[in-house]
Parts: structure tokens; C-alpha cells; sequence
């Protein structure tokens, strides 16, 4: 089982580890702060430095049961099972998936239909929604830009599984489904905006993410309305 560091710390650019497993092309360590491709967003790529001082490149991340599979690079060996290594994240793509995660919940609280769909990119991302009508573009950017100057804080705090059960008013997405499996759920908390599960990387505060413009608002159906958004810096 692979200890998952980022879920309580998004900030965590590298950490010692020891390798567990080699499955393939992929390492499995005994804890990480590389996040696994999930609920929309990547897995996340760096390297994994060797004590000799040399790298390996990590491409992907990917859940496997209860571990973590940092994916190399073709052509590169793997270090052998039981090595000590320092495993750091490509940072800066990191933080535009944060910013951009972040974002996708602001909107989901601008716009307030059902999330049928979505997908957390680098430097942009979409929502879907079960709407009829299409939302004026002008209106939704401005609102979600006030949101983020507004500098919310974020947080994170776990409810049990029966707790979510009980409350599924707050599951906004009706395609992913929150991550269960430990007897607990964790919150993303936008305080004062926001309340959903979610498992993913986000800012610690909304002000942190830049202003974002609304690329396109596309009709993908009778149903669903596919908003798309950019960071204006990345």
C-alpha cells in the first residue's frame, strides 16, 4: 500500500521514498506525492532520483488496488525493490492542474446544474452540465472571477462514508463518483462557496488561481451544456 502524501498536503513537491514493487515499466513506492490520474485530473510526471544521483523520468501516475504506479519513461531500468530514492514532481505543471481543479469547483457553484462530465487539463479544463438552456458566457466569467479575486480559503476535512450517504446533496458530479474505499470521504471545503468530495490537488486559496476566461460555451446535446475555461497565464 503506497502512503498518498498529497491528499493531505498538495503542496509537497518531493519526499524520500523506498521502492516496494516493480510492475513493468512502473515503480511502486512505499509513499508518494505524486497524484494518480483520477476524477478528471492527470497523473502527475517528475522524476525519481537514484542515490548515485541519477534520474528517471516519470511520464504517468495510475491507481493500482492500494498502490501507486510511477510510470517511466521507455528504455529507462528501474531501480531494484528495497532502493531509497527522492521522488519529485514536475511542480509547475502540478500547480496549473491545482489552479485549474480549483476553478472547475468554483464553477460548479456558479453554474448549479447537475456535473455530468469533466476533465481537469493542463493550463485549461471543461465542465458538463445537465442544462437545456445555454449560459451567457459573459455572465458565468464574470462570476467565477469574482469568486477567485474574493481569495476564499480551501480546505479539506473527511466525513464517513454513512455521513456522505446520508447527505448526497453533496455529490455534484454524476459521472465520478467520490472516492470511497478507506471508510472515509474527504471534503474540499471553498469556504463560504463550496462544499464537495473530492480527491484531487487544489490551491489553498482561490485567489491563487488568476483570472480564467470562458474559451466556449458548447451545446452538446438537448440536455448538456460543455463550458470550457483557460488560465489567462497558462
Amino acid at each position: 500500500m503506497t502512503e498518498e502524501l498529497f491528499r493531505e498536503d498538495s503542496y509537497l513537491r518531493h519526499c524520500d521514498a523506498t521502492v516496494t514493487a516493480i510492475q513493468s515499466n512502473a515503480v511502486v513506492l512505499n509513499c508518494t506525492v505524486f497524484y494518480p490520474q483520477g476524477g478528471g485530473q492527470p497523473g502527475d510526471r517528475g522524476v525519481l532520483q537514484r542515490q548515485d544521483g541519477s534520474r528517471l523520468d516519470v511520464v504517468d501516475t495510475r491507481k493500482s488496488e492500494n498502490s501507486i504506479q510511477h510510470i517511466l519513461a521507455d528504455g529507462q531500468d528501474p531501480p531494484a525493490v528495497g532502493e531509497t530514492i527522492i521522488a519529485s514532481i514536475d511542480w509547475a505543471r502540478r500547480h496549473r492542474l491545482m489552479r485549474m481543479h480549483t476553478c472547475l469547483h468554483l464553477l460548479s457553484s456558479v453554474i448549479t446544474a447537475p456535473v455530468t462530465g469533466g476533465a481537469v487539463n493542463d493550463g485549461d479544463g471543461r465542465l458538463d452540465f445537465d442544462l437545456p438552456e445555454t449560459p451567457d458566457k459573459e455572465t458565468v466569467a464574470g462570476q467565477l472571477n469574482r469568486l477567485i479575486t474574493e481569495d476564499h480559503e480551501v480546505t479539506y476535512r473527511w466525513i464517513t462514508d454513512a455521513e456522505l450517504d446520508a447527505q448526497p446533496e453533496l455529490v455534484k458530479t454524476m459521472s465520478v463518483k467520490p472516492p470511497r474505499g478507506l471508510g472515509k470521504v474527504r471534503l474540499v471545503d471553498i469556504r463560504n462557496v463550496d462544499l464537495q468530495p473530492c480527491g484531487g490537488t487544489h490551491v489553498a486559496r482561490t485567489g491563487e488561481i488568476g483570472r480564467v476566461i470562458i474559451s466556449k460555451i458548447e451545446k452538446k446535446g438537448r440536455q448538456n451544456r460543455r463550458v470550457r475555461l483557460k488560465l489567462t497565464d497558462g
